[in-house]
């Protein structure tokens, strides 16, 4: 069976040919903090690159620091980039996968109808510093305007299951509750990006907590990391 097989997929962006998908726990862990042996972990992301050689020739990678910085890759490269501090990818042309590690936080997955993507990885710090309306600005100036994009929110923490501090929550919604509050990291997203003009939003009905036994959450204790991964696949 193919990573692609055994993740979670968004079937609405498949008629565009792209590809995306949130890896589970069949498929293994691909973070690095973890005490399993590195030949394993590196051979999990050695078969995936191996998948998505078909698509494309690239692999955009980052080391994710809950901040609100997109790369922007363009098609003059080839092999597996691992980006230093940067938190979400765009790219307009096809033939590039784009990855983002989770495990509570959002996968936000955009795309046009072009086959230009951005994928993001948004916590609650991400969400609190907009990096969703960036990603959507990085690809309105591009050209690709954000009333013909689609976003999906793929697996998460949910609303239920997500509390946070009474200062998180102002910093996320602008008012203190003065206790801890639970909250949907996705609801506000979806928020965010109809403001930003973004007319298709889907959301993944998967919980990482709820469905701890599909997928690694930090919240349930896991040291274990899934990725969200997306492609545009290359005529």
């Amino acid at each position: 069976m193919s990573v692609v097989e055994e993740s979670e997929r968004v079937p609405e962006l498949e008629e565009l040919g792209i590809r995306a998908f949130t890896t589970t726990r069949i498929t293994g862990s691909f973070g690095l903090r973890t005490d399993e042996p590195v030949r394993d972990v590196m051979g999990r992301w050695l078969r995936l690159r191996r998948e998505l050689r078909s698509g494309g020739p690239r692999l955009a990678t980052a080391t994710q620091v809950h901040g609100r910085h997109v790369l922007v890759h363009g098609s003059a490269w080839e092999g597996w980039l691992r980006a230093p501090d940067a938190d979400g990818h765009v790219a307009a042309e096809r033939g590039t996968a784009l990855a983002v590690t989770v495990a509570d936080c959002v996968p936000v997955f955009i795309a046009h109808p072009s086959g230009a993507i951005a994928l993001l990885h948004s916590g609650w710090r991400g969400t609190a510093a907009g990096i969703v309306p960036r990603g959507i600005a990085a690809l309105e100036e591009l050209g690709f305007p954000a009333a013909e994009l689609r976003l999906h929110t793929g697996p998460a923490v949910c609303g239920a299951c997500y509390e946070v501090s009474g200062a998180v929550y102002a910093e996320l919604t602008g008012t203190d509750p003065g206790a801890p509050r639970t909250i949907d990291l996705r609801a506000l997203i979806a928020d965010q990006a109809r403001q930003a003009g973004v007319r298709q939003i889907t959301t993944s009905a998967s919980c990482t907590r709820c469905n701890n036994d599909r997928f690694y959450s930090h919240r349930a204790g896991d040291l274990g990391r899934q990725l969200g991964v997306m492609i545009a696949d290359a005529p």
